[in-house]
């Protein structure tokens, strides 16, 4: 007997249709979905500021058309959606189920909203103390009282901050009975969810080898079936679009990653220690997981107004491009002292784009002064001028805080169709693990020894050949606050050996020059056959605040594979046959 969990979400935009398609794609239990990225919490916080609601309404949207279909069938619905209005979007959930002749029991989660609260803010990446005032406060909150509301008779779940995880972490908890000791079954459980939260990157979605997805526009949404001893299969409905593969799962469970120790309020989830196997078209086992018990603190994601920024982008083409952006320059900050502004970021791309993003504190400053000043060079300017956007207002921006708090501080609440449920007393396994300093937390894993390349005949070395690194190994990349993760692995020991010995971080920025000024930390995972470097400070304050075109890192991954390096021909893929001459 499995719990099958459904992802129909993996954030703030993603797909309508998912949450019909996987109800009525085949038999589920619960049905999940994240909207939550730590951008999105801001971007609720401004739609709160301007009267709007504190939730999601997509989640709405999808919920009236599967609501009765899955009271019908016993499917639980599970989401974070509540974002910083809980309460009020389960309220909104009753209304709609009342205009639908319907009368699900619905929860609210709470207590992860810490806004207000004397909180310790240091912050938990740089160890930089924050003098601004929060705007929001949310603790990550674990999977229990999720438990706590199914085991209660609840029909749907809304959350506010929780752990992406933990909407599958909850649902095990409720189904297996698991304590706060079952550590192996937990952290089983947190790796399904992390595969499952981004929903179609789990199933070919986003994939660098997405020439083998077939039907990639019709993509399935995944399914973790989920068992009793935290293993798993991951899977999607029949007659979907997609993949599901070691690949494809591979490359979701290093994204977002820091070291192998992936740390949550419920558990910590040894990432060494997991294991995938086939078992079945369109199906992996995950199993093996260790869990360690969880840290004595808590993570909160704290925003902060920063100020307000602008951006204009000019194109330069043809000769002297380099020239030319020197004179694009010179001509802006001369209307305009550089001085004037609290950062300036200047980028000229590759394809001769130059992007100038400036931030101030006074909204004038970095509005029409600035984008104003930039079209007054329009005539007096390189040759060829012109730019991608008219001169516009500058628009405010949040700066992303990661602290931490003691989790005994955090007490979560429960309330069921307008009643608070009595919660069991926090049950902590027996030796909760205590970090050290934030700014020391996160120690680089030690490199793997140097691995010779074998050799091809007497005393010679094997011949190599020059290709793209994408053409033996996969990566996908993305953000955790300002830092980026850029997870890196290859589908056979020969080449993954090859692949940690030769892909060292020196390695990394030579091959990226833009990650030279940055920390970078390397943790290998070879039961993946996979390493994952970390980028401490990339990009910055976090999405928001970043001046980057890549806020998010997203093509960092790509931009990596495209870089040649120089590989033994016995671990090279087959050469493609030329086409015949017509």
């Amino acid at each position: 007997m499995v719990l099958r969990v459904a992802n129909c979400s993996g954030f703030y935009g993603d797909r309508l249709s998912a949450a019909r398609e996987m109800v009525e794609g085949g038999p589920i239990d619960v049905l999940t979905g994240d909207w939550l990225a730590e951008l999105t919490m801001l971007i609720l916080a401004g739609n709160r500021l301007k009267g709007r609601p504190g939730y999601a309404p997509t989640f709405l949207r999808q919920l009236e058309d599967v609501l009765g279909p899955c009271l019908d069938r016993g499917i639980r619905i599970v989401t974070n959606a509540g974002g910083l209005d809980p309460a009020g979007c389960a309220e909104v959930v009753h209304e709609l189920a009342g205009r639908l002749g319907l009368a699900p029991s619905v929860a609210h989660v709470t207590g992860d909203d810490l806004t207000g609260r004397e909180l310790p803010l240091v912050n938990a990446d740089t160890g930089e103390h924050l003098t601004a005032t929060p705007l929001t406060a949310n603790a990550y909150l674990g999977g229990r009282p999720i438990a706590a509301a199914l085991s209660a008779g609840a029909d749907v779940v809304v959350t506010g901050r929780v752990t992406d995880a933990a909407l599958v972490t909850g649902p095990g908890i409720w189904r297996y009975g698991w304590g706060p000791d079952d550590l192996d079954p937990l952290a089983g459980s947190v790796v399904a969810g992390h595969v499952i939260e981004c929903g179609c990157q789990a199933t070919g979605g986003n994939y660098a080898f997405f020439q083998d997805v077939p039907d990639l526009a019709h993509c399935g949404f995944p399914i973790a079936e989920l068992r009793a001893d935290g293993s798993s299969v991951i899977t999607k409905h029949p007659g979907t679009g997609g993949l599901v593969s070691v690949g494809t799962v591979t490359a979701q469970l290093v994204y977002e990653l820091g070291g192998p120790r992936y740390l949550g309020p419920d558990v910590v989830a040894r990432f060494d220690t997991i294991t995938l196997s086939g078992d079945g078209p369109d199906r992996v086992l995950i199993s093996g997981v260790r869990g360690e018990p969880p840290p004595d603190t808590l993570k909160v994601a704290v925003n902060y107004l920063g100020g307000y920024r602008n951006t204009m982008t000019l194109v330069l083409t043809g000769l002297d491009v380099p020239a030319k952006a020197r004179v694009a320059e010179e001509a802006i900050w001369a209307r305009i002292p550089r001085e004037s502004f609290d950062s300036v970021d200047v980028t000229l791309t590759d394809s001769g784009l130059l992007r100038i993003t400036v931030m101030s504190a006074d909204e004038r400053t970095a509005g029409r002064a600035f984008s104003s000043a930039v079209v007054e060079t329009g005539l007096a300017s390189y040759p060829g001028f012109y730019g991608l956007s008219p001169p516009g207002n500058a628009s405010p921006y949040g700066v992303y805080w990661p602290v931490l708090v003691p989790a005994s501080e955090v007490r979560p609440r429960v309330v069921l169709n307008g009643e608070e449920i009595p919660l069991p007393a926090a049950a902590t396994p027996e030796h909760a693990t205590s970090l050290p300093a934030p700014a020391t937390r996160v120690q680089a894993a030690p490199l793997a020894a140097p691995v010779e390349v074998a050799a091809s005949g007497a005393g010679s070395p094997e011949p190599v050949t020059t290709i793209p690194l994408g053409r033996i190994a996969g990566a996908r990349s993305g953000d955790k606050g300002g830092n980026a993760n850029l997870g890196v692995w290859t589908d056979t020991e020969a080449r993954y050996d090859w692949l940690a010995a030769h892909l060292t971080v020196e390695t990394l920025k030579r091959l990226l020059p833009g990650l030279a000024p940055y920390r970078v930390d390397r943790h290998d995972l070879p039961n993946l056959k996979a390493l994952n470097f970390v980028v401490h400070g990339l990009l910055g304050r976090g999405v928001a605040a970043s001046p980057r075109m890549d806020p998010q890192a997203k093509a960092l991954g790509e931009e990596l594979r495209a870089r040649p390096v120089d590989v033994p021909m016995s671990l090279a893929p087959p050469a493609t046959p030329a086409a015949p001459p017509p």
